[in-house]
C-alpha cells in the first residue's frame, strides 16, 4: 500500500475543500454572523495545519498507484474532508453535538439530503451556504474535480482511471477524449454550465440571488438541502417546474450532453439507458396521477406535483413540494422503487443506476435461456456493443452486496424502536442517497431521533451508496491492508 502517495492525495483533497469554504466565511462576514465567522475560521486553521502535516510527511512518495489505492484513497478521503467541514456546524453550536453535524455533512458530500434539523431557517447564510454547496461538490465529485483541474492532476502514472472508477458512479467508467483529465474537464465543464443556467433561470422567478444559488447546488448535487423549512412547497408554480426540469436533466449520464456538442443526437436517442431512464420516470408520472385523482383541487397541481416528486425521488435529489407521506399506498410504492432504481450511471444521482438495473434483467433473462437450453451460448449487448463478462460479474457482486448492506442496515437501526416502515424507508433513503423517506422520516421530519449508532450506520449507507460501496466495504477488509 502506497500510503505516501494516498496522504498526498489527501492533502490535495482537503486543499480543494478548505478553498471551498472561502465563500462561506466570505458570506458570513458580510451578513456579520459572528459566531458562524469564528467557527470557519477555526475550521479552516484546522484544515492548514492537516493539509501541513500530510504534506511534510509525505513528501517522497513513490509514483506506483494501483486500484487498491485508488478504492481505499477515494473511501478515506470522503470521511477526512467530512470529519473536518462538519466542524462549522459545531463549533458554531449551530448543531450541538459533534454526530450529528457529521451526519449532516456526510448527508451533504454524499448528496443526500437527509438532515437531523428540526428546522432549517434559523441557520446563518454563511452555514446554509456551506450545507448546500457540499452537494454541488459531492455531486459530481471531489476527487474528478481534482483530477480536472488540480495542479499536476495529469502526472499520476496511470493513477486517474483509479481514482475516476472509485467515485463515479456506474456499473463502468469510460472516457469521453482519451486523457483521462481531459474528460473529467469536459464533465466538470457541463457541471458548472448547467448550473449556471438553473441559477439564472431561478433568478428570473424572482427568487432571491442567494436562495437561487442554494437550490441550484442542491438540484445540481441531486442532493435536496433546502433553505426553507418547507422545502420548495412555498415557492411558486414556476420556481417548482423549473426544478423538476433540471432534476431529470441532471438524472442524465453527461456523456449524452457531451455527444450532443459533438453533434451526435442520434446516438443519444438510441441509448437504451436513457430511453429506460424516461420511460420509467414518465410511466410512474401517469400512474400516480391516476392514482391521486381528486387528491388536489386540479389536474394541473396535481401534475406539478407528481412530476416534481418523481423526478425529485428518482433522481435522488429529495426535494419536496407536498408530503408524499400522505399519498395513498400505490403511490408510495412506486416512490418506494424508485429510490432503488435511481437515475442513470454517469450522472450526479444515487440509487443502483438504470445501467445496472437494465444489465441485471438482461442477465436474468440470459440464465433463464441457458436453463431452457444449456448449450446454447448468448452474450448481453448494450447500445449494440457486447457488454464485458467482467461489468456483468461486477452488477451481479454489486447487487448482492447491496442487499447485504441493507438489510443489516435495516436490523441494527431497528433497535430504536421505530416502525418497520419507518425504518426501511429511512435505510433505501439514506443508501441510495434520496434524503426524506416515509413515515417518520418523511419530507416532513427528519431523522434526529435515531441514536447515535443508528446514524452511523446511516452515515456508511451514506457513504458506501454515494461511492458505489466497494471504496467503503475495502476499509473493512483485511487483506486491504496486508503488504503485497
Amino acid at each position: 500500500m502506497n500510503y505516501k502517495m494516498m496522504g498526498r492525495f489527501v492533502a490535495q483533497i482537503l486543499t480543494i475543500g478548505a478553498v471551498f469554504m472561502v465563500p462561506a466565511l466570505g458570506i458570513s462576514l458580510y451578513y456579520g454572523e459572528r459566531q458562524a465567522t469564528f467557527a470557519f475560521l477555526v475550521t479552516l486553521g484546522i484544515f492548514a495545519v492537516v493539509i501541513g502535516l500530510l504534506r511534510l510527511t509525505c513528501r517522497s512518495a513513490p509514483s506506483a498507484f494501483y486500484a487498491r489505492e485508488g478504492l481505499v484513497c477515494a473511501g478515506v478521503s470522503w470521511i477526512v474532508l467530512s470529519l473536518i467541514s462538519c466542524l462549522p456546524f459545531y463549533i458554531s453550536r449551530e448543531i450541538p453535538r459533534f454526530i450529528d453535524a457529521f451526519f449532516e455533512i456526510v448527508s451533504g458530500f454524499t448528496t443526500t439530503g437527509a438532515s437531523i434539523l428540526p428546522e432549517v431557517e434559523s441557520l446563518s447564510w454563511g452555514i446554509l451556504y456551506w450545507r448546500s454547496f457540499s452537494h454541488w461538490l459531492g455531486g459530481m465529485g471531489v476527487l474528478v474535480f481534482l483530477l480536472a483541474f488540480a495542479p499536476g492532476g495529469s502526472k499520476g502514472q496511470g493513477f486517474t482511471m483509479h481514482l475516476l472508477r472509485a467515485e463515479s458512479p456506474g456499473p463502468n467508467v469510460g472516457k469521453l477524449v482519451p486523457k483521462m483529465r481531459k474528460t473529467a474537464g469536459i464533465l466538470y465543464v457541463l457541471y458548472i454550465t448547467l448550473t449556471a443556467v438553473d441559477i439564472l433561470l431561478l433568478v428570473l422567478g424572482k427568487m432571491p440571488l442567494l436562495e437561487a444559488v442554494c437550490t441550484a447546488f442542491g438540484t445540481a448535487g441531486t442532493g435536496g438541502f433546502g433553505v426553507k423549512n418547507d422545502s420548495l412547497a412555498g415557492y411558486s408554480p414556476y420556481i417548482q417546474n423549473v426544478t423538476t426540469v433540471f432534476m431529470i436533466l441532471f438524472g442524465i449520464n453527461f456523456s449524452c450532453y457531451y455527444l450532443i456538442l459533438m453533434r451526435q443526437v442520434r446516438a443519444v436517442f438510441r441509448d437504451e439507458e436513457l430511453r429506460l431512464y424516461l420511460g420509467v420516470l414518465l410511466g410512474s408520472i401517469l400512474l400516480i396521477t391516476l392514482n391521486l385523482r381528486g387528491f388536489y383541487s386540479t389536474l394541473g397541481e396535481t401534475l406539478r406535483h407528481v412530476a416534481f416528486q418523481v423526478a425529485s425521488i428518482m433522481s435522488t435529489t429529495g426535494f419536496a413540494t407536498t408530503d408524499f407521506g400522505q399519498w395513498p399506498a400505490f403511490s408510495q410504492s412506486i416512490l418506494l422503487l424508485l429510490m432503488v432504481i435511481g437515475a442513470c450511471a454517469g450522472s450526479t444521482a444515487g440509487g443502483l443506476k438504470c445501467a445496472r438495473v437494465m444489465l441485471l434483467f438482461k442477465i436474468l433473462r440470459r440464465n433463464i435461456h441457458q436453463v431452457l437450453n444449456h448449450r446454447r451460448v448468448q452474450v448481453i449487448r448494450t447500445n449494440g456493443q457486447v457488454t464485458d463478462e467482467k461489468i456483468l460479474d461486477g452488477a451481479n457482486a454489486y447487487l448482492a452486496a447491496y442487499v447485504i448492506i441493507l438489510f443489516f442496515s435495516f436490523v441494527v437501526i431497528s433497535l430504536d424502536g421505530f416502525s418497520v416502515g419507518t425504518n426501511f424507508s429511512a435505510v433505501l433513503a439514506c443508501f441510495n442517497n434520496i434524503g426524506p423517506g416515509l413515515e417518520a422520516v418523511g419530507p416532513a421530519c427528519n431523522y434526529a431521533g435515531y441514536s447515535v449508532l443508528s446514524k452511523l450506520v446511516l452515515i456508511v449507507d451514506m457513504l458506501a451508496g454515494r461511492l458505489e460501496i466497494f471504496p467503503i466495504l475495502v476499509l473493512f477488509s483485511h487483506s486491504t491492508w496486508k503488504r503485497q
